[in-house]
């Protein structure tokens, strides 16, 4: 008779138990044991091994024997795709792709077999119909014959397809309803999961084929299935954004071969989703006439300057206790900069409603918008508009000083590339040896406020410092 050899593995990282146990061990969340079939033995033969895959012997070398060449990279057809890859797809490498249930992860992955034409590419689907993919397909925009579609979702059967058509690149929607037959438990289950994307790595590292894999979320935001799945690819990218709007933002949380340091911006249209090649024209001001409570920040996310629009609404509290509300924001930081604006320069807003949002849907986590914050619920307070080509860049202390941040040369150049005339900045920042450019060392060396005027007067927009919140408020309201 067969014996059947269960465990209990934790959905959220994967960790293995001999019983159920109200709360994991290895990450401490509650309720997310669950009881799955290791192997069924018949006759003592013991679990069946995966033979679809070659078995090399690999000896050690030493590092200094190991030849080395640069990888060479694939490009995808999509500029921002191939920047947020680092340069283009790695050969061997494995990339996970996750996101909300319609946010565009299948349109993405379709898109870019359709846009290489003379990239062989084997497309499997587990979830959809091949009838269902043509029409996408030709919504999209374009069918040639390099692109196979694969309706399977057994993993032997998949590694034996690909060994017979030997495609350059394999794409795989999605690794959840990806099962082995060796593995007695259900699609989806921490098990499969965890084998299916083993296998999936060890066929992409031996047969140096790069591989796509789309994966689901939680309801919690995470990528569902063991964490151990992003441990093992190359390469994660996750899809923000809001489904209800036309923006898709797809950010690298890891990147063995570039920087993570990196966002690309799409626009879901009809016929797929559209490179946002320049974001800021989406972020800032569209009004025909200044309105109050609206100033305009230059943040970095990552290594990419943005400029946002904030926008915020002070009125008096209908009832005892005022609300604080912050859309994109963190509102810990929103009071924060309420009570710097209380305590140090004197403006009474306790009493106040203060409602802030970000627009665009993006969440900032730059402290470089905190000029701009500041800036926006002055301007709401005393109903003075600020002009819309007037930005700011600067941190708010706690003393009320302006604070300067990171990188405010690349701030400063992107908001000269789009038409603003007046940037206000802290007077204790320096820009960078880079930006100073031909000046002699000793100034280089000794960087000073006289050093970092020179600098900045290279630039046609003007750039206003400031030293604290009483000083910006003088400057810019007069």
């Amino acid at each position: 008779m067969a014996k059947i050899k269960k465990g209990w593995f934790c959905t959220s990282c994967g960790n293995e138990s001999a019983k159920w146990l109200g709360r994991c061990p290895a990450c401490g969340e509650w309720n997310t044991l669950q009881e799955e079939i290791i192997s069924k033995d018949s006759g003592g033969s013991g679990a069946r091994s995966m033979s679809f895959l070659p078995v090399q012997n690999s000896r050690p070398q030493p590092l200094s024997d190991i030849s080395f060449t640069d990888e060479h990279r694939i490009s995808l057809g999509n500029d921002e795709l191939d920047r947020i890859l680092g340069g283009g797809l790695v050969l061997g490498s494995m990339v996970l792709i996750g996101g909300e249930p319609g946010i565009g992860k299948s349109t993405l992955s379709l898109q870019i077999p359709l846009h290489c034409p003379n990239l062989k590419t084997l497309y499997v689907s587990g979830e959809e119909s091949a009838k269902q993919i043509k029409l996408r397909a030709q919504r999209l925009g374009g069918i040639h014959d390099n692109c196979y579609i694969l309706c399977e979702t057994l993993l032997e059967n998949i590694l034996n397809r690909a060994n017979e058509n030997q495609p350059q690149l394999i794409i795989v929607d999605s690794i959840q309803t990806v099962y082995s037959q060796v593995i007695e438990s259900s699609p989806g289950s921490v098990t499969q999961v965890r084998e299916s994307a083993a296998a999936l790595l060890k066929y992409a590292k031996e047969t140096n084929t790069p591989i796509i894999v789309i994966g689901h979320i939680t309801k919690d935001g995470m990528i569902a299935g063991p964490k151990i799945l992003e441990h093992i690819v190359d390469v994660v990218l996750q899809f923000e954004g809001d489904t209800r709007h036309s923006y898709r933002i797809l950010r690298s949380i890891k990147n063995r071969f570039g920087s993570t340091a990196e966002l690309a911006i799409f626009e879901m249209i009809n016929t797929g989703l559209r490179e946002v090649s320049n974001p800021s024209e989406m972020l800032i001001p569209m009004h025909k006439e200044n309105l109050s409570g609206i100033a305009v920040a230059a943040m970095l996310d990552g290594s990419r300057p943005f400029l946002i629009e904030t926008q915020a609404l002070v009125s008096t509290a209908a009832y005892g206790t005022p609300q604080r509300s912050a859309t994109g924001f963190d509102v810990r930081r929103t009071n924060m900069l309420l009570a710097v604006l209380e305590k140090r320069a004197g403006f009474h807003l306790s009493a106040k409603d203060v409602f802030l949002n970000m627009a665009g849907g993006l969440k900032v986590t730059d402290p470089a918008c905190d000029m701009a914050v500041v800036c926006a619920i002055l301007s709401s307070n005393f109903d003075v508009a600020i002009s819309q080509r007037i930005c700011f860049a600067a941190e708010v202390g706690l003393s009320g000083e302006i604070r300067p941040v990171a990188q405010i040369e690349r701030r400063i150049a992107e908001a000269e590339k789009l038409g603003f005339e007046k940037i206000f900045i802290s007077s204790f920042g320096k820009p960078s040896t880079s930006a100073i450019g031909k000046q002699s060392t000793t100034a280089i060396d000794k960087p000073s406020t006289t050093a970092s005027a020179k600098a900045l007067k290279s630039h046609s927009i003007e750039v206003v410092t400031v030293q604290d919140i009483p000083e910006l408020v003088r400057k810019l309201f007069k």
